[in-house]
C-alpha cells in the first residue's frame, strides 16, 4: 500500500497497474486451464531413467539440506529462484522439492507464469521421496 502510494505521487501508477493487470491476467490464464494434476510428480513415478534424466532442485533451507536431501540434487532456497533463474536447465526437467511440496509449488507456480514450461513438483515433497520412492540411488 505504501509503495503503490509512492508511485502514485512519482506519477508511475498508470505503467505498474498496466504491468500488475498483465501478470494478473497471465496467472488467471494458468489457473483457468491447469488441471489440479498438471506439473507435478509423485515419488513413485521416480524411476531410474526418470531420476537420470532431470535436474532436483531443493528449495529448502541450508539447514535443512544439511539434515539430507535427494542425491545430486542441487540446493536453491525457494525465495532465490527468481533472482537464480538463469542457473535453471532449459535443456531438461526440473524437479522443485521441499519438505512437503508446499512452498515449491508456490516457487513452481511463479516459475511456470515466467514462462519455463520444463518445471515439475515433487508431490509429497521430500519426506514424500523419503517414503515412496520408486528409485533412490
Amino acid at each position: 500500500m505504501i509503495l503503490r502510494a509512492a508511485l502514485i505521487a512519482l506519477g508511475l501508477s498508470t505503467p505498474v497497474a498496466a504491468e500488475e493487470a498483465d501478470l494478473l491476467g497471465t496467472m488467471q490464464d494458468y489457473a483457468d486451464f491447469a488441471p489440479y494434476e498438471a506439473r507435478i510428480i509423485l515419488p513413485q513415478q521416480l524411476t531410474q531413467d526418470i531420476f537420470d534424466a532431470v535436474t532436483f532442485i531443493d528449495t529448502r533451507s541450508e539447514a535443512q539440506v544439511a539434515q539430507g536431501t535427494i542425491p545430486g540434487a542441487h540446493h536453491m532456497e525457494w525465495r532465490t529462484l527468481f533472482a537464480r533463474v538463469d542457473e535453471l536447465p532449459q535443456d531438461r526437467k526440473v524437479i522443485l522439492f521441499c519438505n512437503t511440496g508446499a512452498l515449491s509449488a508456490q516457487a513452481g507456480f511463479g516459475l511456470r507464469v515466467a514462462g519455463m514450461d520444463n518445471v515439475l513438483i515433487l508431490q509429497g515433497g521430500y519426506h514424500g521421496w523419503l517414503q515412496d520412492a520408486a528409485y533412490r540411488p
